[in-house]
Formats: C-alpha cells, structure tokens, sequence
C-alpha cells in the first residue's frame, strides 16, 4: 500500500511541485508527497527540500505553521489537520472475540475426548436392544426394570456435555477478562507518555496520540520520537536508528545535513526542534506496522509459536514501544525485499522471547509434563483393568456368548469403562493451574498499580520476588531529586550558605549568571509553585534546576538573559553526555569574539582550567598544585557532607581566529574557573527503612552512581547501604575496571567475582560499568544458586543494563523513554520504598501458586486414587464422571480464585529469597499433600467398604448400568467435598505455620468462594439427582459429613506437629530446568526441550498450558 502511493508521486513533473498549488485544505502539501519526502535520507532529502520547498521553513509556511510560534492552538485547525493527514494513532490489531476464545478452549484435548465419549454414550442410551434378548445379555439393568430409569440413560452423556460446556465458557472469559485487563494497562502506558511541542509560542506538554502534521516538536536526550519529521535546529543531535535500520552506530542529524527525523528512533545525544511532517500510520513506523497487520494473518496461520508478533500488535497503539519483540519486528519488512534467509533469521530473532521463560514457568511445564503423563498411564491401566475385568467376567466365568443384538450393551458397558478413564485423566491433569497463575499475576498487576508499580512484562512481577541484589541508582530513587546549591566556592571564599549578593563582586556574580543561565537547556525552568507555600517547581534537569534556583537566591533572574540571548543564537551546543561530564555553550560576543561557558563534575572540569577569578573578579594562575590544594580544602569536604559539586567556568576566544569547534579537546580547555558549587540532595525520609527491610529478607542493595566517591559514600551511609564495621567495598568506576581487567584489558569472571560480593558503592560510573556488573553478577557461579538481580534506571545509557538484568524498573518522572522501553516495571513515583512493594508482590505470586498447587494436587491425588482402586475392586468408580468434573474443574477454578487473591503481608519479607533452582513443591508441601491425602483416601475407603453398615443404608457397590443413584455414593462424594473445603483453609499456609485462619477476613473473595461452593454443593446433593448420580441426603448424615470435613483442620494440627527435618524420605517436586550450569549452547537446546515438552502437552493431555502461554506473550 505504502509503495503504490509512493510510486505514484514520482511522476509528477518537477516544475508543477514548484509554483504553490492550494492543495487540499488549504494546505501546501498533499499527504502522499510528504509520505514520499520522508523515505529519503541525507543529501536526497535536503534536495529534495530545497527543489520543493526552497528550505525548512518554505515548508513550514506551506504546512502553515511558524518554526518559532508553531501552530495557533486552535482547535478547527488542529482537527482539520487530523482528518487530511491522519491522526497519531496506529490502530491496534482486533482482540479475539468471546466466540473465538471459545473456540480455542474447545481445541483442548482432553475436552475433546470428553466430548466424543459423552456423544457415544448418549447415542447408546437412545438405542434400546429388543426387549426378549436383554436377559442373554447378563445383567444390563437389573434395578432398573422401571421405564423411565432405563429412559434416564442419556443424563449422564448430556450432564458431562454440559459440564464441558461450563468449562469452555469459563476458560474463554478469563482469556477474555485477562486480554481485556492487558489492553487497559496498554493504553494506561501510552496515555502517559507525553511530547514538548511549541503552540502560541508557549511550550506544551501534549500526550503522543494529540500531535499532527505541521507541529513544532522540542526533541531532546532520552526521547523517542512519537512522529516523523524534518529537523529546523539542532544542537549535536544524535540519533540511534537501530530500530529502522539495524545499523547501531548513531546518526548525526543537522538542519544543513541530514535533517531527517523518523518515528521510533531514539534521540541519543543533543536537542532540537523539528517540524512534525508524518503522524500515525503514515510515519516510518505506522507504514510497518500496516505491513505487518496486514501479513499478521498469514504469519499466525504459518507459524503457531511466533505469538510474540501477536503481543507486539496488540500494543501498537502508539508506536513498537512497549514490546521487546518489536524492534526486531520492525525490521522484518524492510528486510523482507532483501532476500528471503535473512527474514527467517529475524523471524527467529523476533520470537525469542526477551528473556528466558520465566523461573516460574519452566518449573510449572516441568511439573505439569510429569503430572499429565502419570495420569495417562492411571487412565490407561484403569479403562485396562476394567475392559479386561468385564470380559473375563461375562465370557469367561459366566461362560456367555457374545451376541449381535447385545452389542449395543457391551458397547455401552465400554463407553462406561472408557468415561471413567477419561475422567482420571481428566482429575490428575491441574488444568487450575494456569487460571491460578494468570489470575495471581493479573491481581498482582492491578494491585501493584496501587503500589506506583506500572508493571509492562507479567513475568517480572514473580521474577522480582526471588531477587538477591538491587542495584539502585542514587539521584532520585534514593534521594528526593529536588537539588538545592547548599555551599559554594566563590572570589576564594568557600561559603557554607549561600552568600548575600552584595558580598559579591558584580563581576563575578554577572559572569555566573550568565554562565548559568544560557548554558543549561533552555526547557530546564523554575516555576512558581502551583499551591500557597508549596516549593518552586522544577521543570528539567534537577541539577540544573538547582543552579537557576542558585541564581534566584542571590536576588537575580535568569529569563532577561535568556531573552536577550535566544537559543536560536546560541552559536555552538555541547551537550551534556555521560562521556564528557559535561556541558558547554558557545555564544558571539558583540566585538565579533567568542566566550564559552562550560558547567560539570568538578573534579573532571577543573583539569581544565588554568585560571580562576579572585575575590576582585581578575584571572589569577590556577596551577596544578593549586588545583589539589582546593580538592583537599573545598571538594572533599564538600563531598563527605554528601554533596556533588559541579564546577562553572568560562573561557574567551578572540575575533581574530576563529578555533576549530569540532576539535572539543582544545576548545573546552584552558578554562577560568568561576564558582564551584556543593548541590545537596537529600535522602528521601522513607528510604532507610525500605532498605533495612531488603536487607532482612536477603536482598543486597548496591548503589551505582555517576557521583564522586565521597558524596556517594556519605549518601550510603545515610541510607544504611553501608554499615559500620561491616567489611564492605566503595570503588570508583575506574578502580573497578582495574580489578576486574586482565593485562589485556579484557574482563574476567572470576577477577570479577572477587569483587562484586562486597562491593556496595560504585562511584562515578559509566553505563556500560553498571552494565558489565549486572553481567557479572548474574553470570556469577560462585554461590549456591544464580543471583537475580534488580536494575534502576532512568538515562537514556541505562538501557542495556535494564534489559540485562532479571528485572529492569524505570523512572515514571524522570526516567528517559529509551529507559521506559528497556523495562519491565515502571515505577510511578520514582522511589525506592515502591520496589520493597514489588519484592513483596513477586513472592506473594510465588506463595499463592504454591499454596494452590498444595491444595490442587491432594484434590487430583485423592481423586485418581479413588477412582482408580474403586474401578478395579467395584467395577466402577465411587466418584462419577460428572462429579469428578465438578470437583476437578469448577473447584479448581474458584480454588485458584480463592488461593490467587490473598494479599501480601510483611512477613513475606522476613525469609531469603527461593532460588531459581528450588523446587515449587517443598519438603513441608509434599509432607501436607502426602498427610491430607492419606486421612482423605482412609475416610472415602471406609466408607465405600463399610460405610452402608455404619449408616445403615443401602450398599451402592456393584449396581447394575442405569440403576438409580445411591445415598450410599451420595455421601461418599458429599464427604470428599467437604473435606476439600476445608482443605482449602489448610492450603492457606505453605510453610507450615499453625494459624491456618490468620487474616482470612482481610481476603472477602476466599470467604465468598468457600461458602459458594459450600451453597452450591447443597443444591447438587439435594436436587442433583439423576445427572450428578446424587440421592438427597438426611440432616444427621450432612452433620457427618461435616464432622469429617472439619477433621481435615485438626488432622492438618496434626501433619504441622510432624518436623519435616525427620521426613528425609520425602521428595520435592518441580524443580525448575537446571540452566545455570548450562552453557550457551546446552542452554539453547534447553529451551527447545521444554518448548518439546510444550508440544507434547499440546498433543496429550493438557487444557492448561494454552493459558500459561498466553500470559507469558501478553507479559
């Protein structure tokens, strides 16, 4: 679509381009003519430009808008430009319906052959064999000699197909509820993102989807660009355009070279303002995502597993942001006209999910592998013994012949046989399990938004629960990040407030001024406060903002300079990265001269300055041994109080040669140091103990800053990363790569593993040394189990360490939308307490599953066991296909409700993290399963072998096919239900504890869905009848069963008394895939095992595993 529009411009004769035609609207320029101007890079571009447009601001006249002004904020105008150039909106991919989520529930195996039994057996139950013959073929329906038993036959077929169809309904409204919850969030994550534009001359901040064509963008360090457009000025712009071109070096961009700018790059370096020339599905992006959706269909149908392409659709909202998947996804179409091996590659590229399944998911397929093949071969041997049973028995000992006008009956004798082993199978397989997981992380997810927790991939929240070290940034998440200029080093004065402006010399106190005001970017402001006796507020950088607060406090204002010097004058920008260190601004003085003013760390910038203005305001030698004199005397003091300083200087250059800007070097040298200042940013209050609690629950935490090594000291103190008398590191980046570093300087593991242990403070660091020592932890082998670890960030250079690390938390305020996309959890309010939130969340997922697992499978235990010993002792299982379906699935379901939803309590940080290699059934859950099975399977044999005695009632043992349900199994399965329940109150707690019922109320959703099932239980015994084999009950025989339900929460008394150190017999179960002593290779053929494992499920017997997946691509 996007190449027929293209190819049709192309024709146009040049010269028609040239004179203005009104087109459409009014406006100058068609959308197709645009659309082809933005395919074109560099020099084409700019010739294209100058040949239709004269420059950039002969388009901006024809798209009428202003590069100084941008567009009047009119709102006809704005929707007009909407409705001929589109919005900037890419419209996500349709949701599947209700009616095809049912449809793919129905797919399931196991359903399927529930179905077809359930089919047959009604089948039979309409062909009634002639009347005289029924004798010859043993006894049929010897109690049910009454008509209308005998016509009651098909109950049972329809009540299983009905059972199914429950199933069915409930499985697809949780993919439907969940989907829904997925798209919410989406759309909650992209309302938040928001882009400076120019409007009425006043800077604004509108959220992506509001810009249109003829927009003036402020593009600066950090974003990504929401649209495309053409650049009018720059200051040393760079862009990283990976994500459009696979090509990783970044790409300079200026208004004379290549002033390109394209939808979903990443500004790297620099600032400018572009005029927005494509939105929406016309922008770079918008075309290959059109190309995409429209292939979508074809590549699902080609390729089941790529269901990441599905994930990265359904957020395409805005822009590929959001999925990790997209950036390689991007690139599939441009790639696609190159050669067909190189798409294949990327395709695979794109399917590999970010990172390795989840911990929790390659345990669960572990488990659910082993469980569903036990329960084919208990299905298997049950249908075996029963078929072989009945044949020997009517054939052999009976010594009958098999008939013609009989085999309807024996059939149906098979279809009997068969039902009850499918409804083994049907119990021993958890298909709970996945509803448990999806339902946990959903809650957790909607909860943890409470929690200033935006979480963007599900797996990150259980991920984040067995994490061992938090590397954390300090600016902003550990402190406040509202900056303040507490001391400085003024005319050879250190004051330790700030001084009064008359103690100054005008000349210095002009110089700073200037040197503050025009060197930081102009969008950094402060801003009256919004309420009575509320601080300024700062908008921008915090430093700087400091700064110009600095300037406030001595009674001066930085807007006139400002004005007098706009940033369209400014002659040269140096921005600030994080190689430099610094910031320099070049401007033209009236004599024709230059005077650069330079601001940044001081230890760095004071290398540089071989001057430095006395209390007079004149240039007095500032030598070497002078610098160290003032390190030792002002930076250091400075510094142990916890400050960072920056230092401000300026130099001149003369008219009469102009230097070489683009050698830096020799031009941000041989500086006159002005002022050097001490910022102070203090520790947010809540901070310490947020850290003390990691601390108990076994999480180091590692501050990692580009700080000077004693501010950031003293700062680690203040939060008690660091403790007295501990043994404990504090390196500076460069003493760290010293360790780390072989002769070649090369990184070894092991130089490193004898440093991260200890280490605490990292010190004036670059990304890549937060990068290489989240690397280094992770790929650690040194202790018992692999280190996850948790990464802050908020800089655009954050980026690789944030998709390195187990978890990667973004800044919601001050973090960059590069560190956004890098991440799996946004926090809101940039503070640290909010991760103590998500640790806690994460092992509240991790417990919940167990907890439901726990009561899940001594449910499936008991359950196979029952009906596998019954169907060979009694020819028939105690617990009817109906009932199993009953008790397996709709209890599962509400269990994992039930057990999903409990919330989180402190004392979940009082224990070490698990770690990745423990097992999810543990020591104490396999000894609860083992012991309730135990009391439930003596109490449900008991009473099927003597229970008619002790009753006094009839015995259901034996009873002929059709023959009326009995009190006798009545009670049997009444029983075992409510032992179940309150089962479900002993599941509660995994680890042993006695008070099984502490802070039950605070979860209503258990209380509701344990006296439900309880209500509905009733309604089926009572009124059950025919379809759920059910005899109503007796008030004496109900008070019974209870009795040995509430059994069940005296015996779990007992099972907590047994210490589980003496049980070395016991086994656990579920230990996750053994990745870590993997190499790169083994690890590869790893995941295909459990990907094998996957298919296999698919294959056998799984109803669940669809759902695990599905959250995992949403996730």
């Amino acid at each position: 679509m996007g190449d027929m529009a293209n190819s049709s411009i192309e024709f146009h004769p040049k010269p028609q381009q040239q004179q203005e035609v009104p087109h459409v609207g009014g406006f100058g320029c068609t959308l197709a003519e645009l659309r082809s101007l933005m395919e074109l890079r560099g020099a084409e571009a700019l010739q294209k430009i100058q040949e239709a447009y004269g420059d950039v601001s002969g388009l901006c006249r024809r798209l009428k808008t202003s590069p100084t002004e941008g567009l009047a904020d009119n709102t006809n105008d704005l929707e007009k430009r909407r409705q001929i150039y589109g919005q900037n909106f890419i419209p996500p991919k349709q949701p599947k319906t209700f009616l095809q989520l049912v449809w793919e529930a129905l797919q399931d195996v196991t359903l399927i052959i529930l179905e077809v039994a359930a089919i047959v057996s009604l089948g039979l139950s309409f062909y009634a064999p002639p009347g005289e013959e029924s004798e010859a073929c043993g006894n049929v329906s010897g109690g049910a000699e009454d008509e209308g038993e005998a016509e009651a036959g098909w109950i049972e077929g329809a009540a299983i197909l009905l059972s199914v169809i429950c199933v069915v309904l409930v499985t697809a409204f949780n993919d439907w509820s969940k989907e829904k919850q997925f798209r919410g969030l989406q759309s909650r994550i992209e309302q938040e993102q928001k882009f400076t534009v120019i409007r009425n001359g006043q800077l604004l901040q509108v959220p992506v989807a509001a810009l249109v064509v003829g927009d003036i963008a402020q593009v600066k360090y950090g974003d990504l660009l929401p649209a495309d457009g053409v650049l009018i000025q720059g200051n040393d712009l760079k862009i990283d355009e990976s994500s459009l071109t696979g090509e990783s070096d970044h790409v300079r961009k200026s208004a004379d070279k290549d002033p390109m700018l394209l939808s979903g790059t990443h500004v790297m370096e620099g600032s400018g303002r572009m005029v927005v020339t494509a939105v929406g599905v016309n922008s770079q992006t918008g075309i290959i995502f059109t190309l995409l959706g429209a292939g979508g269909e074809e590549e699902e149908k080609k390729d089941k597993k790529g269901k990441q392409q599905d994930g990265a659709m359904d957020s395409s909202q805005t822009r590929a942001k959001k999925q990790d998947g997209a950036v390689a996804m991007e690139m599939q179409p441009l790639k696609s006209a190159e050669g067909g091996e190189m798409e294949e590659r990327e395709k695979k590229k794109a399917n590999v999910p970010k990172k390795e399944k989840s911990v929790l998911q390659g345990k669960l397929t572990k488990l659910a592998v082993q469980i569903g093949k036990a329960g084919l071969v208990m299905s298997a041997i049950t249908v075996i013994i029963l078929v072989l049973y009945f044949v020997i028995e009517t054939f052999v000992v009976d010594g009958r012949v098999w008939l013609a006008e009989c085999t309807p009956v024996y059939v149906q004798y098979f279809v009997k046989f068969f039902i009850i082993g499918v409804t083994v199978l049907v119990v021993a397989v958890p298909e709970g399990l996945p509803l448990a997981v999806t339902i946990s992380l959903a809650y957790s997810v909607k909860k943890m938004m409470k929690d200033n927790n935006l979480v963007r991939h599900l797996d990150a929240c259980e991920t984040m629960g067995n994490a061992t070290a938090i590397c954390s940034d300090k600016t902003g998440t550990l402190t406040t990040n509202r900056m303040t200029v507490v001391q400085s080093y003024l005319g050879d004065t250190h004051y330790k407030e700030i001084p009064a402006p008359s103690a100054l010399t005008p000349k210095i106190l002009d110089l700073l001024v200037h040197a503050i005001s025009i060197n930081s970017a102009y969008t950094t402001k402060i801003l009256p406060p919004e309420k009575e006796g509320a601080l300024p507020r700062q908008v921008g950088n915090k430093t700087e903002c400091a700064l110009l607060g600095f300037i406030l406090d001595l009674k001066r204002d930085f807007q006139p300079v400002r004005e007098q010097i706009p940033e369209d004058q400014l002659y040269k920008v140096y921005t600030f990265n994080s190689v430099r260190k610094s910031m320099s601004t070049v401007i033209r003085m009236p004599d024709g001269g230059f005077r650069l003013f330079s601001k940044g760390a001081s230890e760095i910038l004071l290398k540089k300055c071989t001057n430095i203005l006395n209390s007079n305001g004149e240039l007095r030698g500032f030598r070497p041994r002078d610098r160290d004199d003032m390190v030792k005397k002002i930076i250091e003091p400075m510094a142990c109080d916890g400050l960072r300083t920056i230092c401000i200087a300026y130099r001149d250059f003369s008219a009469i040669q102009e230097p070489d800007w683009d050698n830096e070097n020799e031009v941000v040298g041989d500086l006159t140091c002005i002022a050097v200042v001490g910022i102070e940013d203090p520790v947010r209050p809540e901070v310490p103990e947020a850290i003390r609690k990691c601390q108990r629950a076994g999480i180091t935490v590692r501050m990692v800053t580009g700080d000077n090594i004693n501010t950031a000291r003293a700062i680690a103190a203040k939060c008690g990363i660091i403790q007295p008398g501990e043994d404990f590191l504090c390196l500076e980046g460069k003493e760290f790569n010293r360790r780390i570093r072989n002769e070649k300087g090369e990184i070894e593991q092991e130089r490193l593993d004898k440093v991260w242990p200890k280490l605490r403070v990292l010190a004036r660091s670059s990304p890549t040394d937060k990068h290489t020592l989240v690397k280094g932890i992770i790929d650690s082998t040194t202790g018992e189990q692999r280190q996850v670890v948790a990464v802050t960030g908020d800089g655009t250079n954050d980026g690789p360490a944030l998709k390195k690390a187990d978890v990667g938390f973004a800044m919601g305020i001050a973090g960059t939308d590069v560190a956004k996309e890098a991440s799996d959890i946004i926090l809101t309010d940039d503070n640290f307490t909010s991760i103590v939130k998500a640790v806690m969340w994460g092992r509240n997922v991790y417990d919940s599953i167990s907890k439901f697992l726990q009561f899940q499978l001594t449910v499936n235990v008991v359950a196979v066991i029952v009906a596998f010993t019954g169907a060979c002792i009694t020819q028939d299982s105690p617990l009817k296909a109906v009932q199993m379906l009953w008790v397996n699935l709709i209890m599962d379901t509400f269990a994992s409700l039930a057990l999903a939803t409990e919330p989180p309590t402190e004392s979940l940080l009082l224990r070490k993290p698990y770690g990745r290699d423990k097992p999810l059934i543990s020591r104490t859950m396999m000894k609860n399963i083992l012991g309730h099975a135990v009391y439930q399977l003596t109490i449900i044999f008991t009473l099927l072998f003597v229970g008619e005695l002790f009753f006094d009632i009839d015995s259901g043992r034996n009873a002929p096919l059709h023959s009326p349900p009995s009190e006798h199994y009545t009670i049997i399965f009444n029983t075992f239900v409510m032992m179940q329940l309150f089962n479900e109150i002993n599941a509660r707690k995994i680890h042993g504890e006695r008070n099984v019922f502490d802070g039950i109320f605070s979860n209503p959703i258990f209380c509701t869905i344990v006296l439900g099932t309880f209500g509905i239980q009733i309604v089926i015994v009572q009124f059950g009848g025919k379809p759920f084999s059910c005899s109503p009950l007796s008030t004496e025989q109900w008070l019974w069963c209870l009795f040995v339900g509430v059994g069940e929460l005296v015996w779990g008394q007992v099972i907590a008394t047994i210490p589980t150190s003496q049980l070395k017999c016991l086994k656990e179960a579920g230990h996750g895939p053994g990745k870590d002593e993997m190499t790169d290779e083994e690890l590869a053929e790893g995941e295909e095992e459990i990907d094998h494992a996957e298919r296999e499920l698919r294959r056998g017997q799984i109803l669940w595993f669809r759902g695990l997946n599905r959250i995992q691509t949403q996730g």
